[in-house]
């Protein structure tokens, strides 16, 4: 039986991660700038960046539910349907983009001054999504190329994309938050304002590189589709349990950040600093699950039903292959780390529990994140929408009741981690070997 080998994994996954990690090093970018403005800079931006991921997941979750079935037709053959899927996923985006921004422009304000305590905070975290909140258009355009090129596994492009894009933030960032270049200082709305820019040049590379180096026509991308009720039906069949998933999960971990805040503007810090050393590993973790997703999608429409669980596993190894050196090196060098965003010494000592913390939890994580995703792969998104959901409520409660309720120290506050990935991982390992996914239709 012909089986995924491991290099054929890491070649789909590989230009996965670098876009990923490439793409979170933007919100690096901003935390380590930032880190060197202000603590309540550094807070504020997890606050703000967080905020705008919640409400772009729901475009999100759309664009992933169109890669699942894209991946279907690919793994069909059906290449010329798979034009007319991206073009209905353009447009249905660009519509809600337009609904998030006005939302985010009138109300957003008046909702945060509501839920952050910190009169400070909330100024500096307004401040940021007025400016953040206009490059939810780009991010949704770039985000339905990236899932026909994850879907059809063509993952290459996705690396040179992000490498462009992290260049420009860099660049856009250091100039608008210190003031160079004859700009003026513009603090952490030069933060928002870099990385709006940066995802607009994203764009544009994605238009340009998919018209030069793609076959448009056997992709049917060559000319526009008519519209279809029945098309973007089948789109949102699968993607409105996707959006649902993504957004709850992202409204959690701004809860989190929430909890976390009416601990202290220093908690806050600390968070933020945890947070973004955890994105390397974790986008590590991503890139291998959506690559799950993708093959298991893949395997489902060439009928290989029987080599699933088995490139699971193999996934869930090559993934701690992989991570394993990078988290013994956090725990071993905490500081070390720690100072990329920060040099004050007492967000370091707040902040190195957690650290370890959420070192800890990838023991769970991993195996949980590509067994979710492979859920998702099989079509049943619905399903992995309630094995999100169970685990997220669990995971609320632990935050409210821990963080809210007993004010527990950072460390047991990140703890929530573990609740979520074990109660995630047992009901997808529940789902995957009792239930009947192979006959799944999309």
């Amino acid at each position: 039986m012909r089986t995924y080998s491991y290099s054929q994994i890491w070649s789909i996954a590989y230009p996965i991660l670098l876009s990923t990690l490439m793409e979170q090093l933007m919100g690096m970018i901003d935390t380590v700038f930032l880190g060197r403005v202000g603590e309540v800079e550094l807070g504020a931006s997890a606050l703000g960046s967080i905020f705008f991921v919640t409400i772009f997941m729901l475009g999100l979750g759309f664009s992933i539910g169109a890669q699942i079935l894209m991946a279907r037709r690919n793994g069909q053959g059906h290449f010329s349907e798979i034009g007319s899927i991206f073009y209905h996923t353009q447009a249905f985006l660009f519509l809600m983009a337009m609904a998030l921004f006005v939302f985010g422009v009138t109300l957003a304000p008046d909702i945060l001054r509501a839920i952050i305590r910190s009169p400070r905070v909330f100024e500096a975290t307004d401040s940021y999504l007025q400016w953040r909140i206009y490059s939810l258009f780009f991010a949704f355009i770039a985000a339905t190329f990236r899932a026909f090129y994850v879907g059809t596994t063509k993952t290459s492009v996705l690396t040179l994309n992000a490498a462009i894009m992290v260049v420009c933030n860099v660049v856009f960032n250091y100039v608008l938050i210190f003031g160079y270049c004859g700009m003026p200082r513009l603090g952490i709305a030069g933060a928002a304002i870099g990385t709006t820019l940066a995802q607009a040049v994203s764009v544009v590379f994605f238009i340009v590189y998919t018209c030069l180096y793609t076959d448009c026509a056997q992709y049917g991308l060559a000319s526009f589709p008519n519209f279809s009720i029945t098309t973007l039906h089948s789109i949102m069949k699968v993607s409105i349990w996707t959006m649902m998933q993504n957004f709850l999960s992202l409204a959690t971990w701004f809860f989190f950040f929430l909890a976390v805040e009416h601990l202290g503007e220093k908690s806050l810090a600390a968070t933020n600093v945890v947070r973004n050393l955890s994105s390397f590993t974790f986008m590590t973790v991503i890139a291998l699950s959506t690559t799950s997703g993708t093959i298991v999608s893949n395997l489902m429409g060439e009928g290989r039903i029987m080599e699933i669980p088995h490139t699971m596993r193999k996934i869930i190894r090559l993934t701690c292959f992989i991570l394993t050196p990078f988290l013994l090196a956090e725990i071993l060098y905490p500081e070390l780390f720690m100072r990329i965003f920060t040099d004050d010494d007492t967000i370091l000592l707040e902040g190195r529990p957690a650290l370890y913390v959420m070192v800890s939890s990838y023991i769970f994580t991993i195996p949980a994140q590509i067994l979710f995703h492979s859920v998702s792969g099989t079509g049943n998104t619905r399903t992995s929408l309630t094995i999100e959901f169970i685990s997220l409520f669990i995971y609320t409660v632990y935050v409210g009741v821990a963080i809210l309720g007993f004010k527990v120290n950072l460390a047991w506050g990140w703890a929530s981690e573990h609740v979520y990935q074990v109660v995630c991982l047992v009901l997808c390992y529940i789902y995957l070997k009792k239930a009947n996914w192979q006959t799944t239709k999309i």
